[in-house]
Parts: structure tokens; sequence; C-alpha cells
């Protein structure tokens, strides 16, 4: 890049691509330089070290050249110009109907110690489904127990899912792959 004629382009834009080019490549720089002084360092220690020297010290020695260039990366830390923090998933819509399902772990009493469970929580996972005609949303309701005894946590594992962690049911995704 340093080797281009020295003309800066007029559109904010390009302006700000290239900008956000030599902030990228300032980085690389300087992390390069710090990883050539960490090897450059190792090798001087390696050769000129006292022999007395153990594995322990030169770990130890290891973890604070690591700890300084950390330091110096951060230092070093620019603003990211292009990037931006990544919109959060919204949820479904209040208006669609639901459809709740509560899964309850199978046991009554705990397996460890005999004791009664108590409910402390609950986990909920919605996932927006097609029935023909109609959209609804199936809300999966996980219950969270707890044993009063030994506090061992017990809760129904979440059925599977067409595309993990996704929102989806196989009815919409049936109805997405079969219409046109």
């Amino acid at each position: 890049m340093l080797d281009q004629t020295l003309t800066f382009p007029e559109d904010p834009e390009e302006l700000r691509s290239f900008i956000s080019r030599l902030l990228a490549e300032v980085t690389a720089q300087a992390i390069l330089i710090e990883k050539l002084r960490h090897q450059l360092a190792g090798h001087r220690a390696h050769r000129f070290g006292a022999s007395s020297e153990t594995v322990e010290q030169l770990q130890l020695a290891l973890e604070t050249s690591e700890i300084a260039a950390a330091s110096m990366t951060a230092r070093m830390k620019l603003p990211d110009i292009g990037e931006k923090d990544e919109p959060k998933r919204r949820p479904i819509p209040d208006h669609v109907p639901r459809m709740e399902v509560e899964l309850t772990p199978s046991v009554e009493a705990c397996a460890d110690c005999g004791g009664c469970l108590r409910r402390i929580g609950e986990d909920v996972t919605e996932e927006l489904e097609y029935v023909p005609g109609r959209f609804i949303v199936n809300r999966i309701v996980r219950p969270r127990l707890t044993c009063a005894c030994c506090e061992k946590f017990v809760q129904s594992p979440l059925p599977s899912r067409p595309i993990e962690r996704g929102r989806p049911g196989p009815g919409l995704l049936a109805h997405v792959l079969v219409s046109n």
C-alpha cells in the first residue's frame, strides 16, 4: 500500500475506506514487530542465556513477553471504522398466536438422594411454525427444577430442531421448500 502514489481520494466514503485499510496495515505491522521482537529475545536467551535456567524460568519469560505484547496491542487499538454492532435478533411479534408446550422432567424425586424437587425457573424457546393457512408460534417451556436436599438441577432437554439455534419449525421449513 505504501508504494502507491500519495494521492488522496476526494470522496468521503473512499477516504474512510482508505483510512481503515491504512489503520489495518499499521496494526498488522505493529503485531509483526512485536512477534519478531519476541522471537529475537527467545533466540538470544537460548544462545546467550545461563545454562542453569530451567524450563519454568523460560516459560515465565515467555508469559511476560506475551503480556507485554498484549498490552502493546491494547495501546495500539485504534477505533474500527467499518465494524458496527451486530443487530440482535428481534422477538416474534405478539399478534402471532402461540401454542404453549411444557416439557417437564419425568422424575418426581431426586435421582441421587430421593429429595423433593422444586421449581426455580424456566427456559422458554419460541419457534415460528406454519400450519396450513396460518402461522403459529410454538412456545416451548422447560422448567428448571432443583432438589431441596442436595441442590442438584434437573431439566428436560430441548427437542431436536431442523436448524440448531434457529427459530423456524419443521412445518415452516417444509412450506418454504415446496412453495414457489
